[in-house]
């Protein structure tokens, strides 16, 4: 097991330049760990090449016990991509992960709801009533996004001051998950939303002294907000007219097919 330390660095840091978020990365990380040391507290200690199915399906039984069917899958499926990892490395021959299948899980159940007209008008009057005002501005030209443009929530944690083209009213949006750039126009009430926000977003740099942050959305700090910042939110702004909204992918989800259902696309092509 001297080996599988590197093989995990040696994997995360094949994760990293495929771009995946830094949350995903720390929680893959700390489920190969948790892995590596169920190995190596076995005696006698196996060799990584002798890991074996039913090796694998004992740590999965331990590991799951009295947890959830989407836990279980998680589980498997990272222990099923690090197997593939492991076999192109040329330590395993092949991968007894793959005939190891996670728990079936009703699609149906993972589905967001969607929330009514009458908890989204509540959620904007939520954002109207901040007695901050970097705050306030700050949660508009958010949710104006989101419901305008349908962007991921990765997308608009990315977004940096100089993807919001003022005069053509377009954002740059990059093409991490598409892989495919892509300009999105706004309407002039998205427009409005940014442009008021803007100039707070200015006076919140020179206040902290940071005045080279690139991001566009800000926390109150002066640095770029993370994507479960901005979750976290739209999750508070719904908490106040008890809004049954579970997370900000709900909220999105609930937009974009809002925008869908009027005939918007949500996808441009950059020229």
């Amino acid at each position: 097991m001297k080996r599988w330390d590197a093989m995990v660095d040696g994997y995360i840091r094949q994760c990293e330049s495929r771009g995946l978020s830094e949350a995903t990365v720390i929680g893959l990380r700390h489920e190969l760990d948790r892995w590596g040391c169920w190995l190596k507290r076995r005696r006698p200690k196996p060799n990584l090449e002798e890991v074996d199915g039913q090796m694998l399906i004992d740590y999965i039984r331990s590991r799951t016990r009295f947890h959830a069917k989407t836990t279980v899958a998680s589980v498997t499926s990272k222990m099923r991509l690090m197997g593939e990892y492991l076999v192109q490395e040329g330590v395993w021959n092949k991968n007894p992960m793959r005939w190891i299948k996670g728990p079936r899980l009703d699609p149906r159940g993972r589905m967001p709801k969607r929330i009514g007209q009458e908890h989204l008008k509540k959620i904007w009057e939520a954002s109207t009533q901040n007695c901050n005002g970097y705050q306030q501005h700050l949660s508009i030209a958010v949710l104006a996004l989101l419901y305008g443009t349908g962007l991921r929530r990765g997308e608009l944690e990315r977004l940096d001051l100089e993807h919001w083209k003022r005069e053509e009213g377009i954002l740059k949006i990059d093409g991490r998950k598409t892989g495919q750039e892509r300009s999105v126009p706004v309407s002039e009430g998205i427009w409005r939303c940014l442009e008021a926000y803007l100039p707070l977003r200015q006076n919140l740099l020179e206040r902290r002294g940071v005045c080279r942050e690139p991001g566009l959305f800000l926390n109150r700090a002066g640095v770029r907000m993370s994507s479960q910042s901005l979750g976290l939110m739209v999750h508070r702004l719904a908490k106040r007219p008890a809004v049954p909204l579970v997370s900000l992918h709900q909220f999105r989800h609930t937009c974009a097919s809002d925008l869908l259902e009027s005939g918007v696309s949500l996808r441009y092509p950059t020229d």
